[in-house]
């Protein structure tokens, strides 16, 4: 198994996968730049996120039965287990939150910044394992949780300002709007691109050094890069999830006259 080898290889022994995967490709494959540079079709990465997404439901509901039990969740299991290690995610995550966007927009905003943080934080991590890649060192699945965070963004900003939300656009002053309109069009645009970026070459290098000396030395030498690498996929998804609620707490601010 190479490089970009996984475990999902060998479904190409199976017709059903080979024709389900050729029909997708018509589909959905594109290239950019007239044919110059193709995206390069694989559906590794989407079954990859979709384990991740089943194992966070896995956990979400083990969780929710947590809370359904005699003591409503107030109990906690003797031994450490996924119920016990989401009620502590979902507490850290919290903690974070109303740190950063206050008590009132903390429960408001927890399920966005919860679910980011699950999900990055798992498909960061599941790359540590052989066969495995991470999903979040492709453009294709950093672009989407960009593209979502940037469209929640304004949003939120609209909901919270109406249409007034815009006129930050134009600078404290009419006579600044020529200037400051397209500044604040790039710098707006530029924020999902630098979180796509951002996410995938971090994730993508922190991966490759690992394989490099696990291909090299399977045994003993790897570890100390794999426990650099789990510091890695957290502070990602730390990363990912700050800069989420910088932005959304910037859109939804009142100004203080």
């Amino acid at each position: 198994m190479g490089e970009h080898g996984t475990w999902f290889d060998y479904l190409n022994r199976f017709d059903w996968w080979r024709h389900a995967d050729h029909w997708a490709k018509t589909k959905l494959e594109r290239s950019w730049l007239l044919g110059m540079f193709d995206t390069g079709w694989t559906l590794t990465h989407v079954l990859v996120a979709l384990l991740v997404i089943l194992f966070c439901t896995w956990g979400a509901l083990a969780f929710f039965r947590g809370t359904q039990s005699a003591d409503k969740g107030i109990v906690p299991p003797r031994t450490m287990n996924l119920r016990n290690f989401f009620e502590y995610t979902a507490e850290s995550v919290y903690g974070m939150v109303e740190g950063a966007m206050g008590e009132k927009n903390a429960a408001r905003f927890f399920p966005l910044i919860g679910a980011l943080w699950i999900f990055i934080l798992f498909n960061n991590l599941i790359g540590l394992i052989p066969g495995f890649i991470a999903p979040t060192d492709t453009l294709k699945t950093n672009a989407g949780i960009a593209i979502m965070v940037f469209l929640l963004t304004h949003y939120y900003g609209v909901k919270e300002h109406g249409l007034a939300y815009f006129k930050h656009f134009l600078g404290p002053s009419p006579a600044l709007a020529p200037l400051m309109l397209p500044i604040e069009i790039v710098s707006h645009f530029a924020r999902p691109l630098s979180l796509m970026v951002r996410l995938m070459g971090n994730m993508m290098a922190d991966h490759k050094v690992v394989f490099s000396f696990f291909a090299l030395v399977p045994l003993l030498v790897p570890l100390p890069f794999m426990l650099l690498g789990l510091l890695v996929c957290m502070i990602q998804a730390l990363v990912f999830c700050t800069l989420t609620m910088v932005y959304i707490g910037m859109a939804i601010e009142h100004e203080d006259h």
